[in-house]
């Protein structure tokens, strides 16, 4: 039996993280997901949120905005808009965001749908740099 996927994570930029997993999760538009070695093929629509990588006990998590996942039993291809680790996060440059997306929310005349998304992202962001203890 198969105990192990290779992980493969891609983003406009750089290839975020190449390697083997025991188990990956992650948030799509249906809510958060986990997946195992030997999983039913499919693909899901990511959402912002945070991804954790496990590799037997241990794991490691990073910020996931937004993309698509490929998921066949012996691997995951996870094309992103854009992967960050915590100590990547310019949690100063978070917190700004936030606010101009929460400013943008409260105008009328704004595109609230993009409006929320910088707000999720900014909020994510934030929430990871502090779990690094920036």
């Amino acid at each position: 039996m198969i105990d192990k996927f290779q992980l493969t994570i891609i983003t406009p930029e750089r290839e975020f993280f190449r390697g083997e997993a025991t188990f990956v999760e992650f948030t799509t538009t249906d809510g958060d997901v986990g997946v195992y070695p030997m999983h039913v093929p499919t693909t899901v629509v990511l959402e912002p949120g945070v991804l954790r990588i496990h590799n037997g006990k241990s794991f490691r998590e990073a910020a996931l905005h937004s993309g698509f996942a490929e998921i066949l039993p012996d691997k995951i291809t996870i094309l992103a808009e854009a992967v960050e680790w915590p100590e990547e996060i310019d949690k100063n440059r978070a917190e700004e965001a936030r606010i101009r997306a929460e400013r943008k929310l409260q105008d009328s005349a704004a595109d609230g749908s993009k409006a929320e998304l910088a707000l999720k992202r900014s909020v994510l962001r934030i929430r990871m740099a502090e779990k690094e203890g920036r």
